[in-house]
């Protein structure tokens, strides 16, 4: 557990905390710290990202074909997922690309958390010889309090959630014409929930956490948006 424990300070919490805290002795301001480390793991997280929604598209695509397979391999449940794979590999699609990007995800908001949760309170300990860790850290960006929930920020990324589900469940939804059988009605179904699920689970978690993770995910999120548009848009054209 050590090792793992090592692994993680050095591949995610020091140079987060630290760039945080460098970026934070350059503008004066906590908030616009938040912000660039913010952009900055988007960034380096952008081609997981890219790969999820392109996936995300090419299921969309690839729903008739599959449906096709499951109806003439219905009794050969070995040939049928033989089939499926060879879809796969032709289309190039990763089913498993979403669990990547979420797996990268929750240690980064796991770190993030393990930042703020003390009250902006940084162990010099954890500060490379490089970074100045300044006595006192300002947590307050255009008057709210980082290192306290916000319920505002909560609302604002739950409803930025609820978009960026709406917007890829819209997209699904104009390209299923065809008659759907129990299973396809079932997917849908769930992934309708999800729109109003994920925003409120959003919003409950996000209310009791430092709004820093708050101004992160919401600034992730609206990204995504974005990201998500242009992709979908390319691909349609």
């Amino acid at each position: 557990m050590n090792i793992f424990s090592t692994i993680y300070n050095a591949i995610l919490y020091q140079p987060m905390l630290n760039f945080l805290v460098l970026v934070y002795v350059l503008t004066g301001n906590f908030g616009i710290a938040v912000i660039v480390l913010t952009v900055l793991i988007k960034c380096l997280t952008n081609p997981l990202n890219k790969k999820s929604i392109e996936s995300q598209k090419a299921m969309t695509e690839i729903q008739p074909k599959l449906k096709e397979i499951q109806k003439k391999y219905k009794d050969a449940p070995e040939k049928q997922a033989q089939e499926m794979i060879a879809l796969y590999k032709e289309k190039n699609f990763n089913p498993f690309s979403s669990i990547f990007l979420l797996l990268i995800q929750i240690p980064i908001i796991i770190a993030l958390f393990q930042i703020f949760k003390g009250g902006i309170a940084i162990d010099p300990q954890y500060m490379y010889s490089f970074v100045h860790l300044p006595e006192t850290i300002n947590p307050y960006f255009l008057g709210i309090d980082l290192s306290q929930p916000n319920i505002i920020l909560a609302v604002l990324t739950a409803i930025a959630q609820y978009f960026q589900a709406k917007t890829s469940f819209t997209k699904q939804e104009t390209n299923t014409k065809e008659p759907k059988d129990k299973t396809m009605q079932i997917t849908e179904m769930m992934q309708k929930q999800m729109v109003f699920i994920l925003p409120i689970i959003t919003l409950f978690v996000l209310s009791t956490l430092p709004s820093a993770l708050a101004v992160y995910w919401l600034i992730t999120t609206a990204m995504t948006i974005y990201q998500q548009k242009k992709i979908l848009k390319e691909k349609n054209d």
